[in-house]
């Protein structure tokens, strides 16, 4: 037991490693011949984890194939717009100007009821609102509705809002980020003093701590230290 034990965890971070040499995807964005690799590594790790008499490296072997595979393909992708169309395939217009382009539909197998509750879901009930729903080359679709339709924008209105950057993480769960000071021109000494505004005695107390763009710091404490000065 032991013994598998063992092999299981190898043939496991080699796997991680596999997959993080592929690159970073959400589930929803692989491409079809990306979710291929995946699948197909995934049974070959299964196969040496489960039988201890087949060697680790025969099913090690077939996986950094796949994985050099699949990098050799991604790059051929960002090199070549041909073979990224016979890869991923093309976008498919499922809508266009208000109406239902039905053969795509069929080419695609897509039902209309899933196109309807797509557009449900992007709080778009009328069908006649939508500029163009375009079926992605990784099965998610884009809907843009029509300009009438869309949200009203700061630049609709001709207003100049005030610029919003990345907020400047200090403290995650207790856990001083030392590089927030060097992004934030900002010191320990400033940082304390804002602890000890919200009744809290160091970093170990703070759940979460960042600084806007505006410089307004949002600072919470953990609840177990919170609800201990509630009921003092």
């Amino acid at each position: 037991m032991l013994i598998t034990a063992i092999r299981t965890l190898i043939l496991y971070f080699f796997v991680i490693t596999a997959l993080r040499l592929m690159g970073k995807r959400e589930i929803g964005q692989l491409q079809p011949f990306e979710l291929v690799v995946i699948l197909m590594i995934s049974d070959l790790a299964a196969i040496p984890s489960e039988d201890v008499g087949i060697p680790l490296i025969s099913g090690i072997i077939p996986m950094m194939v796949l994985v050099l595979m699949s990098i050799s393909l991604s790059y051929l992708e960002l090199k070549s717009e041909k073979a990224r169309d016979i890869l991923n395939g093309t976008p498919s217009i499922l809508i266009e100007r208000g109406r239902i382009v039905e053969h795509e539909l069929v080419r695609n197998r897509l039902p209309l009821t899933d196109l309807v509750e797509e557009l449900r879901m992007r709080s778009i009930p009328n069908i006649a609102d939508v500029e163009f729903a375009i079926l992605e080359t990784n099965g998610q679709i884009s809907v843009l509705p029509k300009s009438s339709k869309r949200p009203v924008t700061p630049e609709d209105l001709k207003l100049q809002p005030a610029y919003e950057g990345l907020p400047i993480v200090f403290i995650m769960d207790g856990i001083l980020q030392e590089s927030a000071f060097a992004l934030s021109g900002k010191d320990r000494a400033w940082l304390d003093k804002q602890i000890k505004k919200h009744q809290l005695k160091g970093i170990e107390e703070v759940l979460f701590a960042c600084l806007d763009s505006s410089d307004h710091l949002y600072l919470q404490g953990k609840e177990r230290y919170t609800k201990k000065k509630q009921q003092a």
